[in-house]
């Protein structure tokens, strides 16, 4: 069932809905996202400027700076949402393009937070530049939260101060204050009876909405810590699940997998203390890759699987045994070895495309496609980085005991799809 969208979510795609007219007027006009960015960040400093002159210029009960440097503000803003949206109608997006929108961002934020500071100590607010200051140190911990948690491979979003919540509180603020100036006297005061000071001044239109974002932000960054925090937890059980699934994997191996009648090996297979010399498969029709490990010559077949010879679509990939130390015979798995072991889960991207999972190790994501040169299915599988054309998967054992071995690492032995060469990976445990 499709999740409902947030209001906050509504009311984002109400207003790409206005402003994409004038967002494809700048795709024609050649402006890229980066481009777009970097007139938010001009316009910030815009903004920063008139605080400044405001500073030096005016004076306390001149609050028409302030009016003019909200509107700002809030035309900045707009770019904020331009550039996003220039990227996606465009199809201009690119890692390099995020990264940019975002350290540009950041420098709005400090460059604009400059400002304000600048023009509350200016004219004495000490208080209000005070939480100023405070907003702007909740403003940075609030992307700071965000950026590092998607850094560990999270996703980090919530709360109520996002960066276009920030912009609108401080433009529309900073201009309702400019506006609502001319009808107060610049002295314009409230007090109430038993407090010897004012509780409320012209100013406080524009400071009293930055001391709720500065509470309110650090509250966000809070927050997202607590959910992040969450998130990782269950990330980090996530990340022991494959090892104990690992773990089955090679029990399951050992007890189900291996003849005790190792002594009874062919000839021209050795076996010493430290590693064993594994043979290699021969003639197997259809073969994709195998899978050995120690200290087992028994090994484990992945071929295509063929009925009247078309792929099965339902079961693509045909696992299935040699066993080496029953004179090389080909046999099915068994239950529990096609159930927790060697079993391979397919889910069909294509006619003939497919994503392959061992049922023991899903964290293995294999692509079984067709290849453009021959027009043959290999099975492709994505390790340290590198496109591989899977030949054999091998899990090296040093010791342990039966049921705690001691994996040292899985190789991935194949050809590198990019260059055509012969590799070897390897996955530490």
């Amino acid at each position: 069932m499709q999740q409902a969208l947030t209001l906050r979510t509504k009311i984002q795609l109400g207003i790409y809905t206005i402003i994409n007219p004038f967002v494809r007027l700048l795709i024609r006009l050649g402006l890229t996202p980066n481009m777009v960015t970097t007139i938010g960040l001009a316009l910030n400093i815009g903004v920063a400027l008139i605080f400044i002159m405001g500073g030096e210029q005016g004076h306390r009960g001149d609050f028409r700076y302030i009016g003019w440097a909200g509107a700002l503000v809030l035309f900045a803003g707009l770019f904020d949402m331009l550039d996003g949206q220039v990227a996606r109608l465009g199809k201009m997006s690119s890692l390099y393009g995020a990264l940019f929108d975002s350290v540009l961002d950041r420098y709005s934020e400090l460059i604009l937070f400059l400002g304000i500071c600048y023009y509350l100590i200016a004219h004495h607010y000490f208080f209000s530049s005070l939480f100023a200051f405070i907003a702007l140190i909740g403003s940075m911990m609030v992307s700071y939260t965000r950026a590092r948690a998607e850094g560990l491979g999270i996703e980090c979003k919530g709360g109520l101060m996002q960066r276009p919540e920030r912009v609108i509180i401080i433009g529309v603020s900073a201009l309702a204050c400019g506006c609502f100036a001319p009808l107060l006297a610049p002295d314009f005061k409230v007090y109430i009876p038993g407090i010897p000071v004012h509780v409320f001044e012209t100013m406080s239109i524009f400071t009293l909405p930055l001391t709720v974002m500065a509470i309110m932000t650090n509250i966000t960054a809070y927050n997202r810590l607590i959910d992040a925090k969450k998130s990782l937890e269950q990330k980090e059980k996530k990340a022991s699940s494959p090892k104990a699934l690992l773990l089955t994997f090679l029990l399951l191996t050992t007890v189900l997998g291996y003849s005790v009648e190792v002594k009874a090996l062919p000839s021209g297979l050795k076996q010493d203390k430290t590693k064993l010399n594994f043979p290699t498969p021969q003639n197997i029709p259809n073969q994709l890759f195998y899978l050995q490990r120690d200290p087992n010559p028994n090994t484990i077949i992945c071929a295509l699987n063929l009925k009247n010879g078309q792929l099965d679509k339902h079961d693509p990939v045909h696992v299935f045994w040699i066993r080496y130390t029953e004179q090389s015979q080909q046999k099915e798995l068994s239950y529990l070895q096609r159930t927790f072991a060697y079993g391979i889960k397919s889910r069909a991207l294509t006619n003939e495309e497919y994503i392959l999972n061992f049922v023991s190790y899903k964290k293995l994501a294999i692509h079984l496609a067709k290849s453009e040169s021959d027009n043959s299915y290999y099975a492709y599988a994505t390790v340290n980085q590198k496109k591989v054309i899977l030949k054999r998967i091998y899990l090296r054992i040093e010791g342990g005991t039966l049921w705690v071995p001691n994996v040292k690492y899985i190789q991935v032995e194949g050809i590198n799809a990019a260059t055509g060469e012969n590799t070897v990976e390897r996955l530490m445990v």
